[in-house]
């Protein structure tokens, strides 16, 4: 065996855990197929492919067995996880997508207007926003996939509310960017009309006048997460 794959990475990550870089620590397949989440026999299997290629270092002591990380073990795994550790740092905590300006419903202004939702506005994002919303439809599939974590983050929320006649939803908010020009929060509402393909967006500003924009137009966004 020449290269690692990635339950050979697993089973090297779990004895190393076990204190194996420097010393050799005794244990049973069974154990070890138990803790990698594989059966006892493919766990010893591990253990002599790994060994093979020079990976572990393998010591018996009567009917006992003792592994131990080798050099190239430990420097292999320390490799990969440099590698690792390095892309997720360099991991960009956006999400960019662009669509079309298109015209809402109208419910925006009426809802944004709302006491019970500009109070909260202005305590939790640090403004009231611009009565209404800008409204951007997604036309690329990935992006609209992209934007579906969203619904799992937490944000900024908006709690909803009564005002003795009927109840008003949640509202979550993401901090995002328009045409690189303008901040802005993107709303994901407890009750709507739209599903992800349609995004609102708020702001302390009318965006569509100051950014001169007219239905069709295309609108860059991105969203901080």
């Amino acid at each position: 065996m020449t290269e690692l794959k990635i339950q050979h990475l697993i089973t090297l990550t779990e004895l190393l855990s076990k204190g194996a870089k420097n010393n050799y620590v005794s244990i049973t397949t069974s154990t070890l197929g138990k803790r990698i989440g594989k059966s006892q026999q493919a766990a010893s299997k591990h253990l002599l492919e790994l060994e093979s290629g020079g990976f572990i270092l393998r010591l018996a002591i009567g009917k006992k067995v003792s592994v131990k990380l080798s050099q190239k073990g430990f420097e292999k795994i320390s490799e990969i996880y440099n590698v690792l550790k390095n892309s997720l740092e360099t991991v960009p905590p956006t999400i960019d997508v662009d669509g079309k300006l298109v015209t809402g419903m109208g419910e925006g202004k009426y809802y944004m207007s709302l006491k019970g939702y500009t109070k909260q506005f202005s305590k939790k994002i640090g403004y009231i926003p611009f009565p209404g919303t800008l409204n951007i439809e997604l036309e690329k599939k990935e992006q609209i996939e992209s934007l579906r974590q969203l619904t799992n983050l937490e944000g900024i929320k908006i709690d909803g509310f009564s005002d003795g006649k009927r109840t008003y939803g949640w509202v979550k908010c993401f901090s995002c960017r328009i045409n690189d020009k303008i901040d802005a929060e993107i709303i994901l509402l407890e009750r709507t009309h739209h599903d992800l393909s349609t995004i609102e967006i708020i702001s302390k500003s009318e965006i569509r006048k100051k950014l001169g924009l007219k239905n069709g137009a295309n609108v860059a966004i991105r969203v901080s997460i």
